[in-house]
């Protein structure tokens, strides 16, 4: 039976490599089913997931309150086009602005594609009421997408001259520098972009200082200040949003990864003030289709009525502590995060090492740099499964270490 699996997945494999256009290194493994905090592949193997679909999966694998919802909306209306509103698309509008600080929101697929409306309502703010301003000031390590403007936005040294000429308007600054952001700002800028915990640059959350600093500096110059919580939305961080742990409200906000709990779904939310887009500024084919927001509806209400946010922060410092209690024993440095987003260094660029060992032995973690592991995993994570992952992790860096 197992040589049966095998060449199955052989199979598998051979027309991955056959078909698929090439856009990523992945290891020679098919993922085929999974359940809460696991994954299996094709030859029975299971993962305890520390990824979580890159922050994606916040109920889990095949969590029941998405099945049930997207199993009774593909019963009544799959897709009437963004022509037309549907009963969904309002009841999760009206759940997201009652739980935010937003008043309106436009639905998307992605997160780029939310940051590239984000970026859109900047530079008609800035053609409307600032003289024609439109440039945006990002950061450095920070990151916004993969479409064209969110690369440009992006402030990857990789990418600097990837896809040129990039989209102009963009000026990077270093990231928690209040005096750089400043410094930067001149008569085209209209907005301000970040994320108020760095994800993909390697989990680096904005001071309370830096943010308030900035909010300041943005309602005296009147540009907009925009959170990109793609990754820190929907309970990541311990609070529904990232913003709440810094008293601040920024302007516009977007969301992605947690929102749909793995269905195809963002969000870009701002205030009514600038409700300014005209018809035919901004759409898409897919924008508020009635399958995608009945997921989403059902992973926010879930999130929020089984306080999942709380959780979150639970786990967030279980894990924190039980990181402190080995750093020494491993040389950790630079433990940082919040709530279940959470990176620390290795004493030596050996990320990759430890990204592969864990996952043959059956662990998912992430190194988004040589010298960073990230945690990230669904929201429902409890304390049996962090000290399965301690346990995992720990063998693989004693074994590294003997090396």
């Amino acid at each position: 039976m197992v040589n049966v699996v095998n060449k199955y997945t052989e199979k598998l494999l051979r027309g991955a490599k056959k078909s698929l256009l090439y856009t990523a290194k992945r290891p020679d493994i098919v993922m085929e089913h999974g359940k809460g905090m696991y994954l299996w592949d094709t030859d029975g193997k299971s993962y305890l997931d520390f990824i979580g679909g890159w922050a994606v999966n916040c109920l889990g694998h095949c969590p029941d309150p998405i099945r049930i919802a997207l199993e009774q909306q593909v019963s009544q209306l799959v897709n009437a086009s963004p022509s037309f509103y549907n009963k969904k698309m309002i009841e999760f509008a009206d759940l997201l602005t009652e739980n935010s600080c937003f008043d309106r929101v436009f639905f998307a697929n992605s997160g780029a594609e939310a940051n590239e409306g984000a970026i859109k309502l900047a530079r008609k703010y800035g053609t409307k009421f600032l003289k024609g301003a439109y440039e945006i000031i990002t950061t450095v390590n920070g990151f916004h997408g993969r479409t064209l403007a969110t690369m440009s936005a992006t402030g990857k040294k990789q990418w600097e001259s990837l896809y040129a000429p990039k989209v102009d308007g963009f000026k990077h600054v270093p990231f928690n520098d209040l005096n750089a952001m400043a410094n930067a700002i001149g008569p085209s800028t209209c907005a301000i972009m970040l994320e108020p915990v760095q994800g993909e640059g390697g989990v680096y959350p904005a001071s309370i200082e830096y943010i308030k600093g900035i909010k300041k500096i943005c309602d005296e110059r009147e540009i907009l200040l925009i959170f990109d919580e793609v990754q820190t939305g929907i309970g990541r961080t311990g609070s529904l949003f990232a913003y709440e742990h810094y008293n601040v409200e920024p302007d516009i906000m977007t969301l992605g990864k947690g929102i749909g709990g793995g269905f195809p779904l963002s969000a870009l939310l701002t205030k009514e003030k600038y409700n300014i887009f005209e018809a035919g500024d901004q759409g898409g084919t897919y924008c508020g289709q009635p399958l995608a927001m009945a997921a989403g509806l059902a992973v926010v209400d879930e999130v929020i009525s089984k306080n999942l946010s709380q959780n979150a922060g639970i786990m967030g410092k279980y894990i924190m502590e039980k990181l402190k209690c080995i750093q020494s024993e491993y040389g950790f440095t630079n433990l940082r995060g919040m709530g279940l987003l959470i990176g620390f260094d290795l004493p030596v660029e050996k990320g990759g090492e430890v990204v592969l060992e864990c996952l043959r032995e059956g662990l998912l973690i992430n190194s988004p740099k040589p010298y960073t592991i990230r945690l990230m995993p669904p929201l429902i994570v409890t304390k049996n499964e962090i000290d399965k992952m301690f346990e995992i992790l720990c063998k693989v860096l004693g074994r590294l270490q003997n090396r």
